[in-house]
C-alpha cells in the first residue's frame, strides 16, 4: 500500500508540475498571446501525461486523479481502502507539484491564485470533460485496449483544453493544486469547490455511461494499462 500511494503522490506531483510549469513557461515565452499560451500548455500536457501514466501504471495504476480512483472502486476493480490512501496522496502530491513548479520558475513557493473561473458554462464544461475522461479510460480498459489508454488520455485532455470552456481540469486534485499558483494555469480558491463538485458529477455520469455501454465485468483500469 505504501508503495502504491507513494507512486500516486509522485505521479500527481509531476502532473501538477507539468501542467502549471508549462503554463508559466508559456506566459514567459509568448506574453500577451493567450491563445498561443493555451496551445503550448495543452501540447506539453498532451505529451507529458502519457509518459507519467506509463511510468506508474504497473505500480498503482497511474490514477493521478481522485475521480478515476472513485470510479475504479465503484466498478469493483479497486478496494475502497486503496482509494482512501490514493486520494490524500493525489491531493498532497498536486500541492507539492504546484510548489515545485513555482520554485522552478523563480516564483514564491505559494502564491494564491486570483483567477476567477467560476461560471455555469465552466461548470458544465467540467462535467463534460470529466465524464469524457472516465469514458475514455474505462471503455478502453473494458474492451481489451488498455495498452493505448496513456496515449488516448493524453490526446483527449489535449483536445479538451480547446473544446471545453474551462480548459478541462477534470481532476479534483489538480484543481486544488492550481489554487496555490497565481499563474496561467491557476484557479482562485473560491472557484475550486464548484469545479470539484462538477468533476464529481461528471465522474458519476461517466460511470453510468461505462456501465450502460460496456457492462459490469472487466479488469481494473490500472491493470489493463500494463
Amino acid at each position: 500500500m505504501i508503495r502504491r500511494a507513494s507512486a500516486e503522490f509522485i505521479g500527481s506531483a509531476l502532473l501538477a508540475a507539468l501542467v502549471i510549469g508549462s503554463g508559466i513557461a508559456a506566459q514567459t515565452l509568448t506574453p500577451g498571446d493567450t491563445g498561443l499560451q493555451l496551445l503550448e500548455n495543452a501540447f506539453a500536457t498532451a505529451l507529458g501525461l502519457p509518459v507519467l501514466i506509463l511510468i506508474f501504471a504497473t505500480v498503482s495504476g497511474s490514477h493521478l486523479n481522485p475521480v478515476v480512483s472513485l470510479v475504479d472502486a465503484a466498478l469493483g476493480h479497486r478496494s475502497w481502502r486503496d482509494v482512501a490512501a490514493y486520494m490524500p496522496a493525489q491531493i498532497i502530491g498536486c500541492l507539492a507539484g504546484a510548489i515545485l513548479a513555482n520554485l522552478m520558475f523563480g516564483l514564491p513557493a505559494v502564491s494564491i491564485s486570483t483567477t476567477d473561473r467560476f461560471s455555469w458554462p465552466h461548470l458544465l464544461a467540467e462535467v463534460v470533460a470529466t465524464a469524457g475522461l472516465v469514458l475514455v479510460i474505462f471503455a478502453l480498459a473494458r474492451t481489451g485496449r488498455g495498452s493505448v489508454i496513456p496515449w488516448a488520455v493524453g490526446a483527449y485532455i489535449g483536445a479538451a483544453y480547446f473544446f471545453t470552456s474551462s480548459a478541462s481540469f477534470a481532476n479534483p486534485a489538480i484543481t486544488i493544486g492550481r489554487t496555490i499558483s497565481d499563474t496561467f494555469a491557476g484557479i482562485a480558491p473560491a472557484s475550486a469547490p464548484g469545479y470539484i463538485a462538477a468533476q464529481l458529477v461528471g465522474g458519476a455520469l461517466g460511470l453510468l455511461l461505462v456501465r450502460g455501454f460496456f457492462g459490469r465485468s472487466a479488469q481494473a483500469a490500472g491493470h489493463d494499462q500494463q
